[in-house]
């Protein structure tokens, strides 16, 4: 890629709301090699993952920290982005986000007024990178069209049961990253035979099997949610299994479809 790179394997933070317990899991994760941590106004953690980035031994500079603004909470007008990115920077205490995405083109979201607000925020200092989450290939166009930074990324559920071979190519193409988010199935795909397989084959669990297929393409990273040190270690080896041509097919061919997150408005409904 022509863009920044990111590690194959980042954190994300959905659902980890307990502040004690998402600051501890950000700052280890951190300590253990993390460089990628997403999060949202959304998740209601914004200040306790701004806490887990403070109290970690790691230098700001070296974190990729991406946020979300709602359009059903903070709202995607104009004034509305600025006045989002502003709360969220306060919680987490910081000066810049790295990345900040529309979390769903549904609400107010106008690709024009939206899009130039977010344009702005990167002229301002405000954010370094612009992305997009849950958006088809129509809608990406729009946004592309419509912004005059580069488009960074595109975060969507995808796992063995959701590919989006589409997205996976449409990122590729234009050179953005597509960031999966939901990539473990929430934990389904890891009791799917064929990554039991591949995971056998290699000596390695499921998970890493699961995510190491999902960041195989050129262009896509994996955000994964976990607490405990175990799992945030096991997840972040993935990074290191290189899967075979064969691996990678035998994965590519599971025919269950299962998607997990839904709602109103949504592209795809």
């Amino acid at each position: 890629m022509t863009t920044e790179p990111l590690p194959p394997i980042g954190l994300g933070t959905w659902q980890n709301d307990d502040p004690e317990q998402c600051a501890e899991t950000v700052a280890t994760a951190l300590e253990m090699g993390y460089r990628h941590v997403d999060t949202a106004r959304f998740y209601g953690n914004e200040a306790a993952v701004g806490d887990g980035i403070a109290a970690a031994d790691v230098p700001r500079e070296d974190v990729f920290l991406a946020s979300k603004l709602h359009p059903m909470a903070e709202g995607l007008a104009y004034d509305e982005v600025y006045d989002g990115i502003e709360e969220s920077l306060s919680l987490l205490g910081v000066d810049a986000l790295d990345l900040v995405y529309v979390h769903w083109p549904v609400g107010n979201y106008d690709a024009a007024e939206t899009l130039s607000a977010f344009d702005d925020l990167v002229d301002d200092g405000l954010a370094r990178h612009v992305g997009v989450s849950n958006f088809d290939t129509e809608l990406l166009t729009e946004a592309r069209d419509a912004l005059d930074a580069p488009l960074f990324a595109n975060q969507v559920e995808r796992h063995p049961m959701l590919p989006r071979d589409d997205l996976v190519a449409h990122a590729q193409e234009h050179d953005y990253y597509l960031v999966a988010y939901s990539p473990l199935g929430r934990v389904e795909a890891l009791d799917l035979p064929a990554v039991e397989t591949v995971a056998e084959k290699h000596g390695v669990s499921p998970a890493q099997a699961c995510l190491a297929w999902v960041t195989h393409p050129e262009n896509v990273v994996a955000v994964p949610k976990a607490t405990g040190s175990d799992h945030l270690a096991d997840n972040l080896a993935a990074a290191d299994l290189e899967l075979d041509p064969e691996d990678v097919d035998r994965i590519d061919a599971v025919e269950a479809r299962k998607r997990f997150v839904e709602r109103e408005g949504a592209p795809w409904t």
